[in-house]
This record gives structure tokens, sequence and C-alpha cells, in this order.
């Protein structure tokens, strides 16, 4: 058991600080460090014959985590709190146009692609960060491992190519990009706005709180519809 826990804990964190590396010799964005992990972990466990149950056992001490790590992210809001006040309207009009975009979208896509219900549940909470997206699906019957998957794709994808999209429709108001990836991409994405300025991650790091409790608020309606 403490083996099982111990290979958990240290492939996770060995993988990840080999991708923070991979990225700053090379460079590259889309070398991710997250999905450098995800693939290296994925490459071990195949290698070695381990189980996920095994890995998962120590694996789950890091997901425990994520919640406490999110409600850090309040820190650079505090710092960023007279951008707030002057602009809150502004910042409220985003991230509610950010949720409801984010599950028209889904709607749009399970109608189009003739998806059953519980599919549409299952991606529903792409946008919000996982600890919260479990819930979510959880409760109105989705997948939540697939939940999980897709919410971790969408933010790899925003810390990819949300600076360079934002960059490409010429979006320069760093309230606008923080609020824009963090309702989009969650914490992934906005450890990406943090990178790119303190307004920005500031701005995401509320986005990233505020876009989960209307998801919670607005997706059982949203069920309702496919």
């Amino acid at each position: 058991m403490a083996e099982s826990i111990y290979l958990g804990v240290m492939l996770t964190l060995g993988t990840y600080c080999i991708g923070l590396w991979i990225k700053k010799i090379s460079g590259w964005t889309l070398l991710n460090p997250l999905l450098v992990s995800i693939v290296l972990s994925i490459g071990f466990l195949f290698a070695t014959g381990t189980s996920y149950e095994s890995y998962a056992k120590g694996g789950n001490i890091i997901n425990y985590l994520l919640t406490p790590a999110t409600v850090c992210l309040a820190v650079p809001l505090y710092e960023q709190i007279e951008h707030l006040k002057r602009n809150y309207h502004a910042v409220a009009s985003g991230i509610t146009a950010g949720v409801l975009g984010s599950m028209t979208t889904i709607l749009g896509m399970v109608l189009l692609l003739g998806m059953d219900h519980q599919a549409y549940v299952t991606l529903l909470p792409k946008s919000i960060t996982t600890a919260i997206g479990m819930e979510v699906s959880g409760e109105l019957g989705g997948n939540v491992p697939v939940t999980i998957l897709v919410i971790v794709i969408t933010g790899i994808t925003g810390n990819i190519f949300a600076e360079k999209f934002l960059r490409l429709i010429k979006v320069k108001e760093p309230i606008a990009k923080g609020i824009a990836i963090g309702s989009a991409s969650h914490v992934i994405g906005t450890s990406k706005a943090m990178e790119m300025g303190q307004t920005e991650g500031a701005m995401s790091s509320l986005a990233i709180v505020t876009s989960g409790g209307l998801t919670v608020l607005t997706a059982s309606l949203f069920a309702l519809l496919a």
C-alpha cells in the first residue's frame, strides 16, 4: 500500500518537473508541462504494467490539493482589488457571457451531432475547475472521469493557445484577457494569464471562482434543454 502511494505521488511530481524542464529548454508552448506529465505518466504505466488503480492511490493525494490550491488564487485578486472596483460592470458582464457562451456552445454541438443526454451533461462543465466540474457532472448524471479529461484538455488548450488567439483578434485590455482566459480554461489557463501579467492573472482568478458558481447555478437549467 505504501509503495503504491509513493509511486503515484512521485510519478506525478516527477513527470511534471520533467515537463517544466522540457518547456524551459525548448521554449515551445505546445510542450505544456501538464500535457508532458500526462504523456510520460501514461507511458510509464504501460511500460511497467502498473494499473491505474495502483497509481491513483498516490495520485489522488495530489488531486485532493486541487481545492486549496484554487483558493490560493484569491491572493492576486486581492492585490488587484482596485481594478475590480473600477470595472466591476464589465467584469460581471464578461464572466456571465463566458459561462453562458460555454454552455450554449456545448448545447449546440450536442444537438448538431445527436449526442445523448449523458454525453451532454458530461461535457457541460468543461470550462470550470476540476473540483467543481466533477461535482456538477456527477450530480447531473454525467460520466465523471470523462468530465475530468475534458476539463484538462480544455485547460491545456487554453494555456497553449489563449495568448496567441487574443493577440490574433487584437484584444489588448488586460482585464478582458484575464476574464476570457479564466472563464474559458479555468486554473490551467490561469497559469498562462499569470505569466502575462498581474492584472490578467487576478481577473482570471476571479473568473474561475465566479464561473464555477454560475455554472453550478445554471447547469441544471441547461441540462433540461437536451
